[in-house]
């Protein structure tokens, strides 16, 4: 387990999938996610059941609190051994936990392992422009904008700008 100031984070088990089905149903959770789409629990089972092991090309963690309650998920991705820089994916999915700086801190922990384990170099993700929340956050751990994609995110009938952010290895806070 990586540990962080307020998150563990720890492989994600088969018996995550209750509440990544949870999260996965409820519009406010997913209002930002590219891939946002209604599945079954049965599916969502099956897809934990049979999920690859964790692996240089891509790692996925489940955020915990210190006390062990999970709250979100983590992602490296796209790892490029070469050029050494991956995409990261994260979100809280327990809504009692926004704003308590867990995604800050887990955001912060994935980079330090990605960094220190992995021997990246850079780490870059897409967000929507008008979740503030999210490049406030990011912006805390490091991460600058790098380039903007145009009206590329369409939700409740208006279009919206994502950002390109990324952080290098010496810029993580």
């Amino acid at each position: 387990m990586l540990t962080g100031d307020l998150v563990r984070l720890r492989p994600v088990e088969p018996e995550d999938a209750d509440t990544f089905y949870r999260w996965h149903n409820d519009e406010e959770v997913m209002r930002w996610l590219q891939a946002y789409f209604h599945t079954s629990l049965a599916a969502v089972r099956k897809r934990f059941a049979e999920r690859q092991e964790n692996s240089h090309e891509r790692v996925t963690f489940s955020i915990e609190t210190l006390e062990g309650k999970l709250i979100g998920v983590v992602a490296l991705r796209d790892v490029h051994p070469v050029n050494a820089r991956a995409e990261v994916d994260i979100y809280i999915g327990e809504k009692d936990h926004w704003g308590g700086g867990y995604g800050t801190d887990a955001l912060r922990t994935v980079c330090r392992y990605g960094f220190d384990t992995m021997r990246l170099e850079s780490i870059q993700l897409g967000v929507v422009e008008a979740n503030e929340r999210a490049v406030r956050s990011y912006q805390k751990v490091g991460f600058q904008v790098d380039g903007r994609y145009r009206r590329s995110f369409f939700r409740d009938g208006v279009w919206h700008d994502s950002l390109l952010m990324c952080v290098l290895r010496d810029e993580l806070t």
